[in-house]
Parts: structure tokens; sequence; C-alpha cells
């Protein structure tokens, strides 16, 4: 194609000598022969459709790749010019904070669908029963309100006022002779084993060891023996104290008093509360019985949709730590390194897919492409490789165009017809479109 070019150049230049030849020997007043005036007569050049551009070698498919979150990278996975599959992945954050919250997030989840489950199951069988018992219980202590004492709960009570009774009527005659007489005799008893303890003790007191000897325990005890049949004799001399008659007394009224209450009838006051309590236990049964409300239910799996909605938050959360590459490729730039901070968006990684490539050209103007529809045959020749020549055709044409030194112009995309492993990324090119 170069050759092509340069042969038409030189035809130009030519035709242009031979043009010039013949005006400057009419202005001279040179004689010029009609065989020369006739060879500089050549024929019209046809102008060519064709559209040149400048272009370079693109992947067939390349992307800049970065994290959607920044953060600290705890793995880099993969090396510059390696081979990767698509979704391996190519670089970890730290995600120990993201964890936690998928923890979190999981638990809340699972605690939401065991109140469902709950809701759901109804109540069991034990509730039912222990509410029937409480409606049977209440309605029960009506039936007792309503009829009052039973006949021997009368006579119990009958029983206890008596013995109330007795028991003052004692403490008021005071302490009977033959307890007097019993107490004087312990009493006597007590100081007679005081003495012969005393005697006993009295014989070893010289002795070193004598306050671990039996003597001195038994003198002990006899002194508390005969002290304290003493106080039982003062007690039962002074007979009963003030605080006695009054307790005695107090346990009379009491048991009086509980006499009355059950010989009484029911009050209006104890049969509302009785039928109140039925109505109470009634209420709970029939609530158990019936079970949750729909709407109770409709909540609680609402909330079960608002945990998983919070679950997929934190795995996306701790998805975004991993960056994996959207295509299978080559690894071209890579620009991080453990340890290090980066922010999200910042391309970490350049992945390209070296399988094939593909020509592209941002040259062609306004006034160029117009001529120019996808499928029109291209000729590629390149700057690094001057013997190699491949066929193409246009593959895309780019809708906008861009504003590049002061004209609009659009990229054209141009696929080679072969792959030849010479070609690199971003070797210049030179593409003539066989434009209609």
């Amino acid at each position: 194609m170069r050759k092509w070019m340069i042969g038409l150049v030189a035809l130009g230049i030519l035709a242009a000598a031979a043009i010039v030849f013949v005006y400057r020997g009419e202005v001279l007043g040179v004689a010029v022969p009609q065989e020369t005036v006739r060879a500089a007569e050549l024929p019209a050049v046809k102008a060519s459709n064709d559209v040149v551009a400048d272009a370079v070698v693109v992947p067939i498919k390349s992307a800049q790749l970065s994290l959607p979150s920044g953060g600290i990278v705890a793995d880099i996975a993969v090396e510059e010019g390696e081979q990767v599959e698509a979704g391996q992945v190519l670089v970890r954050l730290e995600a120990s904070r993201q964890a936690a919250a998928v923890a979190q997030a999981e638990a809340q989840l699972l605690r939401a669908q065991l109140a469902v489950q709950d809701l759901q199951a109804g109540p069991r069988p034990e509730e039912i029963a222990a509410a029937q018992a409480a409606v049977e219980a209440a309605q029960a202590q009506l039936a007792r309100v309503e009829q009052g004492a039973r006949p021997e709960e009368i006579s119990a009570a009958e029983a206890a006022l008596a013995g109330a009774n007795a028991s003052l009527a004692k403490v008021n005659e005071g302490p009977r002779e033959g307890e007097l007489v019993a107490a004087r005799a312990d009493v006597a008893n007590a100081k007679a084993a005081l003495q012969q303890a005393q005697a006993a003790y009295d014989r070893v007191v010289g002795r070193a060891d004598i306050s671990a000897r039996p003597e001195s325990l038994q003198l002990e005890q006899a002194t508390n023996a005969y002290q304290a049949a003493k106080a039982r004799l003062e007690a039962l001399q002074e007979g009963a104290t003030a605080a006695d008659i009054a307790a005695a007394r107090a346990g009379v009224r009491q048991a009086q008093a509980q006499l009355e209450i059950l010989e009484a009838p029911a009050r209006s006051a104890d049969v509302a509360a009785a039928q109140a309590e039925i109505r109470r236990a009634q209420a709970q049964l029939d609530l158990l019985e019936a079970g949750t409300r729909p709407e109770t239910v409709a909540a609680a799996q609402a909330e079960v949709k608002a945990a998983e909605a919070g679950l997929e938050q934190a795995q996306a959360a701790i998805e975004e730590t991993e960056l994996l590459a959207p295509f299978a490729g080559t690894i071209a730039s890579l620009d991080a390194q453990v340890g290090e901070l980066v922010s999200p968006g910042v391309p970490v990684v350049w992945l390209a897919d070296l399988s094939a490539w593909r020509i592209e050209t941002d040259d062609l103007t306004e006034l160029s492409v117009v001529r120019v529809r996808e499928g029109d045959v291209v000729t590629i020749s390149f700057d690094a490789i001057p013997d190699l020549e491949l066929a193409g055709k246009v593959l895309r044409i780019e809708e906008i165009g861009e504003t590049k030194m002061g004209d609009i112009t659009y990229t054209v995309v141009i696929a080679p017809s072969e792959h030849d492993p010479r070609l690199r990324w971003n070797m210049t090119a030179s593409v003539v479109i066989e434009a209609n």
C-alpha cells in the first residue's frame, strides 16, 4: 500500500513538471515540438474515494478494573502477564468488619424466621390445657364463694377458737402447784450435781493441766444446768407477763374473726371478683384457641424480608472487597500492593483479552466518516512491521464524535481478517478504507 502511494505521488510530480515545461516554453517564445506538447497532455487522474487514517492496535477486549469500596489490600492473587479466567479473584481487601456484619445479619434473619415459625405453630397443647385449668379453677372459686363455708370448715374454726380460749385461760391461771414442785426439784438436783462437780474439781485444781481435765468440763456443765433450772423456777413463780396475756387474747380474737367470716353469707364483692376471674381466664383460653392474627403473622414475615435484605446488603459489602475478572484474559497492568490503602473507583488492574486484535482509529473527521459504512473493506499496514499488510473490515462506528484539534472526529473499529503474533498493544498502523 505504501509503495502504491509513493507511485501515485511520483506520477503527479511528473505531470506537473511537464505542464511547467510547456508553459515556460510558450512564455519565452521557444518553439516547443508538438510531440512534446502531446506528451504533456496526460490523461486526467480520477480522485480516489478511499479514506486513509492513522490507527493503533488494541485488544479485542480490555478493561481497567477498580474496587467499588476502598480498603487495605490483604492479598494479590495474580501477577502481571498472568492468564486468568472469568470470575477469578484478582485482589482482596481486608474484610473482617464486613464479615462481622454478615454474621450479625444472619443472626437477625434467623431470629425473625423463628418468630414467624412460632406464630404459625400456634399454642402448644400444654398451654391450652393450662388455660382450661385456669377457667375451671375460677369457676370452682365462684361456686365456693356462692355456697359459703362447708360444715367441716366451721367446725375447724370453732375448734381453733376453743383452743385459743384455753390458752388464754391457762395464761391467766398461772403455774400449777405440781409444775412448781417439779421445778424446785430440778433446782435441787442441779445444785447437788454442781456441788459434787465442784468437789471433784477442787481435788485437782492445783495441777498444771487443770483446764484440759474432765473435772473442769463437768464443773462447767453442772453450773449451766443449775442456772437453767433456777431460771425456769423463777419464771414459774413470777407467772404470765402482760405480753403473754396480750398474745393469748389476740389469738382468741383471730380465731373468733375467722369463725365469723366462715359463718357470714357470701358478699356481692367476692362474687363479682370471682366472676371477673372466670371471664379473664376464659378470654385467655379463647385467645389461645383462636390462634395468631393474620396481621401479626404478616408483620413478622415483613421482619423476615427486612432481615433478608439486610443480609443481602452485608453479603454485597463483603463481595465488594474482592476484585474479580469480568472475562478471561491477561493481566496487562497491576497497580496495587499488599498493605496498601486503595480508594474506591481507582483502577488497580488492567485486564485484556489478547487472543485477537482490533484496529482502532479516532482520526476520521465528520466529512470522512459519512462515507464509511460497517462492513467496508479495509487494508491495514503497520509501521513496526513494514512487510505485513492485512485485510479487514469495518466492525463498528461510534455514534458520538469528539473534539480533536478543532475537528469533530469519530472512532472506527476495524477487525483484521487474521491474527499475527508479532502485533502488540498500541502499535501504530495505517488504514485505507474502501468507502462507497
